[in-house]
């Protein structure tokens, strides 16, 4: 299986084909999601000292913080580019 993957900020790569989700981060839900994969060792920091604009659901369970906004990562993906660098 061929795996595609996606520039993030200032260096970090997702693996495209295992996102299942990309959500705002300001919700008391996802807070919860992100606590408990903290907790339990699943969570990705790939905000590079900015502020947190979406988070990145994958198959293996584990979940990204990234410093781009959902709807960013959507475009990106769709049209095969490279994401931003830097903080927004």
């Amino acid at each position: 299986m061929k795996t595609d993957l996606m520039l993030l900020g200032v260096g970090g790569v997702i693996a495209v084909n295992r996102v299942l989700a990309i959500a705002n981060p300001r919700s008391a839900p996802i807070k919860q999601v992100v606590r408990r994969a903290r907790e339990e060792g699943l969570l990705i920091d790939l905000r590079y000292g900015c502020s947190s604009q979406a988070v990145v659901f994958f198959d293996t369970g584990h979940i990204a913080l990234v410093a781009l906004e959902p709807e960013d990562i959507v475009n990106w993906l769709e049209s095969g580019r490279e994401g931003k660098s830097g903080c927004l």
